[in-house]
């Protein structure tokens, strides 16, 4: 239910403090310092941004309660009102800023350049531009990060080619660099984040100094300024009275940087973001002190606001490009999750128990367990065994192969059950028929059972391979960039959520309804021929 009813009205403060309690939105799953399970009370949250969230409502006068949500979820949840504030390690940048409210500055982060230990070819940020393997080099991030940005900006600079892999999770993107999984070199990760996880990466340096400095700032609603400005005298008492800094020292992120403050706020209390000298002079009239033109130039940055066909013309492409992984992803793992599946129903039908048991106990693991499981396991432990069976081995399976791999797995099982209530509806007599003409088993079931029985299945296995379509969502999580994992990215960096939202729907459309014209055509056919 949303917590802010009056939704659209600066009415936001008395509701939370009406109600006492201040809604704020994380995601546990990021981990520490920000916000995550206490090891002592796993039914307690700690870190930094919990006890900045307890200290922004003992300001407001009421008590903090937290609300999860995935990361890059949660503005969604804060316009649709399901909370009340963002806090969770979000970057400023011009994009947010004209889209949400943004608080001043509560940490001045910096991006941390992290390398394997054992690899002597990266010694610095100049080192990325150089491609001693013949490839360009890889850097796993967190997606939709300011590391992204940073890196990116940095590669356009310098005219290389970097290759961005792009996780949900800061910790898989360590991983993936300490493993070097699918040939990833290295990880750029913010600072605090690395000083919090680097004993649990043993064989991760950092490189160089950090770089790339930047804020974290609370997100509200545009129209919650009363409650902004709330934020605001929060984080700036926090701040001259000691007590921020108090926190950052229980959580080791406390530095010089610290010190460098920026408290300028825009007309809508908003931060501004560092403003130039040159340019700080044209801010304010001389007299009257008030806001000139300048705060409408565009500002530099990665996102932008884009809305219409401007957005579809120049943001389109992207989404069609995906689109080809999504049916390439699909079109590859569908045939061997038939395959699999097929070879699954006829073991546990036809053969001997001591290959239907097995048959039977895979169907039921791989249906008994979730599609990204099976994903992480795939490309994220099934490395770390074999370099553990074979010590000095560098075995990696690739995102796209572990997508299609995790896929025709997952869907294999089902398959089987499809295949096997296919079978079992072919009236016995016709294997006694075709046993009693001198047929084999086996010939029978090529020549005579199986024929029928796919013709039975093929509404179940199209709606399967529809499915297929859209559960190629979720290998986003390992770094391939499908269709929708696009549109997320795309509708994040420029607002246009409906317009993309649309254009990725009618792709979905026009994947998904041709395959069922067809299959309905092949059947139709096959029914004919039956009759």
């Amino acid at each position: 239910m949303p917590v802010s009813p009056a939704f659209g009205q600066d009415d936001s403060l008395r509701t939370i403090q009406t109600r006492g309690t201040l809604v704020w939105g994380a995601d546990q799953e990021g981990g520490g310092p920000f916000v995550f399970p206490d090891g002592n009370d796993p039914n307690k949250l700690v870190g930094f941004e919990v006890e900045l969230a307890e200290l922004i409502a003992s300001h407001i006068g009421v008590t903090a309660q937290f609300a999860q949500g995935q990361w890059d979820k949660l503005p969604d949840l804060l316009d649709r009102g399901d909370i009340d504030i963002v806090l969770n390690g979000f970057e400023w940048n011009s994009g947010r800023a004209e889209r949400y409210g943004t608080s001043i500055p509560y940490y001045i982060y910096e991006l941390q350049l992290l390398a394997r230990k054992d690899d002597e070819s990266i010694q610095s940020w100049d080192d990325l531009i150089t491609q001693p393997a013949g490839r360009p080099r890889k850097m796993s991030l967190l997606g939709g990060a300011a590391a992204e940005d940073f890196t990116a900006a940095f590669a356009a600079e310098h005219k290389t080619t970097i290759e961005l892999a792009l996780f949900e999770g800061v910790t898989d993107a360590m991983r993936a660099a300490e493993l070097g999984t699918d040939g990833i070199d290295g990880n750029v990760q913010d600072l605090p984040i690395w000083n919090f996880y680097r004993k649990d990466f043993p064989n991760l340096k950092p490189v160089g100094p950090p770089v790339g400095r930047g804020f974290y700032v609370a997100l509200l609603r545009k129209s919650d300024r009363k409650l902004l400005d709330s934020v605001n005298e929060a984080i700036s008492a926090g701040l001259r009275d000691g007590r921020l800094r108090t926190i950052f020292e229980r959580y080791g992120m406390w530095n010089d940087v610290q010190a460098m403050r920026a408290l300028e706020t825009s007309a809508d209390g908003g931060f501004r973001g560092l403003v130039k000298a040159e340019e700080s002079n044209n801010t304010r009239t001389a007299e009257g002190g008030s806001e000139t033109d300048v705060t409408k130039r565009p500002e530099l940055s990665s996102s932008q606001s884009l809305h219409g066909l401007k957005v579809i013309t120049q943001r389109g492409w992207f989404l069609v490009k995906a689109a080809m992984m999504t049916v390439l992803l699909s079109i590859t793992a569908m045939p061997l999750a038939v395959l699999i599946g097929l070879l699954m129903a006829l073991m546990k039908l036809y053969g001997k128990w001591f290959v239907s048991i097995p048959a039977t106990c895979y169907v039921e693991l791989v249906r008994g367990t979730p599609l990204i499981l099976q994903l992480y396991v795939i490309y994220f432990l099934v490395p770390e065994v074999l370099k553990y069976l074979f010590p000095g081995t560098q075995f990696s399976i690739s995102a796209f192969w572990s997508a299609v791999a995790g896929l025709a797995i997952n869907y294999s099982a089902y398959e089987a059950e499809i295949y096997r209530a296919g079978l079992q509806a072919i009236p016995k007599g016709q294997m006694e028929a075709a046993l009693s003409l001198g047929m084999t088993r086996n010939l029978a079931l090529r020549r005579i059972i199986i024929p029928q029985a796919t013709r039975i299945v093929i509404p179940p296995v199209t709606n399967d391979f529809i499915a297929l379509f859209k559960d190629t969502a979720v290998c986003s999580v390992i770094t391939v960039v499908e269709l929708s994992k696009e549109y997320y990215i795309q509708a994040r960096n420029t607002g246009a959520i409906v317009e993309l939202g649309l254009l990725s729907a009618f792709l979905y459309l026009a994947m998904s309804y041709p395959l069922s014209l067809l299959a309905g055509r092949l059947e139709r056919r096959l029914g004919k021929e039956s009759r």
